[in-house]
């Protein structure tokens, strides 16, 4: 049986699930336009979202969600059709578990962050919480799964979907993740620490394992975040590298009649030495680090300053800049190598975003964003040509 056909077959059986229980809908769109000089190109995504979910008896809850998209990019419609989250759960005194298509995020929401199939199981005891779970990758749909852990599957997830070769451009690529977390939520506190590995299935055997804790601290009208993740790197070749990434955050909610925040972030990820066994730093999931320019997260740097205000109930502002510096002088970074002119200079450029967010009822959302990449403000590329990007998004949740 091919992952097309079980896939196929999963998305049928969602109209047999919405005889009971409760059944919603989520409309989401987004458009968006942007260019550099005198290029510029539109992008559009309109997503039906179908989500169902009922009572299992007494301890168990049953939910599934799927997404119906139409997609235009680079000058092309595509239909994607994927199973999103859809798990059951089970609760039982101090422990649960849960199996299926699920969500799962390391304690810093850059390694390993999104839709992961397998299962989860966690126990309360009495200094926090233990969580233990095996996933694989190899049955998401590629942009969803968002994995490219070298240039072969950036460059594949930046191809589009063909359905003449649907299960060679569909599918993410294949790989066994297992993670061992503990979490402990005190008053004064709260710490995370995971114990992460992904197990490449893809033949290209680059496996990869990480330790990461993050400790958040409030204070009166501050809050501190610190968090730090240790990675050991190895392939078929027996090569050995560690990398590391950390970032450091501290967030004022400001002493003004309405809620507003300003917040200061640092965020880090090694880089490859010219000698030795230290490396870039490579998450398992790509995140992207802005809204211009949406580098990922290797070989980079960045400082950001964030404003996020409330100015009514209904509509929010935020206002954010980002300052990005490469941790190494590789030109191979492909979603950067339209930027390299030489090899020479680490500052890279700053991006300013702007972004309205308004809440006319319960049941919509609306957001405006806009921005500017400078690289005059950087050494790496200087003289290329301001990028610059506006879209808009539309969620309405219909029941």
């Amino acid at each position: 049986m091919t992952k097309r056909l079980i896939v196929c077959m999963v998305l049928l059986f969602l109209p047999v699930l919405s005889q009971a229980g409760d059944l919603g809908f989520i409309l989401d769109q987004n458009i968006g336009y942007e260019g550099a000089g005198d290029y510029n190109t539109a992008d559009y995504v309109a997503s039906l979202i179908p989500r169902y979910s009922t009572l299992l008896g007494d301890n168990g809850t049953l939910s599934v969600s799927a997404g119906f998209s139409m997609q235009y990019e680079r000058e092309n419609w595509t239909f994607i059709p994927e199973l999103l989250r859809s798990e059951i759960t089970w609760v039982s005194g101090r422990w649960d578990i849960t199996a299926g298509r699920m969500y799962y995020s390391d304690p810093l929401g850059l390694i390993a962050e999104g839709l992961f199939d397998g299962a989860l199981f966690s126990y309360d005891i009495h200094w926090g919480t233990l969580s233990a779970g095996l996933w694989y990758t190899g049955l998401l749909y590629k942009k969803r799964a968002n994995i490219a852990m070298n240039a072969e599957e950036w460059a594949f997830l930046n191809t589009g979907l063909e359905y003449s070769k649907f299960t060679d451009t569909y599918f993410a690529p294949s790989r066994m993740v297992a993670a061992l977390d503990w979490e402990q939520p005190a008053d004064m506190f709260k710490i995370k620490v995971s114990l992460l590995g992904q197990f490449d299935q893809t033949g290209e055997n680059l496996d990869s394992q990480y330790l990461t804790a993050k400790l958040s601290i409030p204070a009166d009208s501050f809050f501190f975040d610190f968090g730090g993740s240790l990675s050991f790197l190895h392939n078929a070749r027996d090569d050995f590298n560690i990398a590391w990434a950390g970032e450091l955050q501290a967030a004022w909610m400001l002493p003004v009649s309405f809620a507003s925040r300003l917040s200061l972030l640092w965020r880090h990820s090694s880089g490859t030495a010219e000698n030795g066994i230290v490396t870039a730093f490579i998450p398992i999931t790509t995140k992207t680090q802005g809204s211009v320019i949406k580098t990922n997260f290797t070989s980079i740097s960045i400082i950001s300053l964030d404003y996020l205000a409330r100015l009514h109930r209904n509509c929010a502002v935020n206002l954010k800049s980002t300052y990005y510096i490469r941790t190494d002088l590789d030109v191979n970074r492909s979603y950067l190598a339209n930027l390299y002119e030489t090899q020479e200079g680490h500052f890279i450029g700053n991006e300013f975003y702007a972004r309205v967010i308004w809440n006319p009822a319960s049941d919509m959302q609306v957001n405006l964003g806009t921005g500017l990449f400078l690289p005059a403000l950087g050494n790496v590329a200087p003289k290329t040509d301001v990028l610059w990007r506006a879209e808009l998004n539309l969620v309405l949740s219909l029941y």
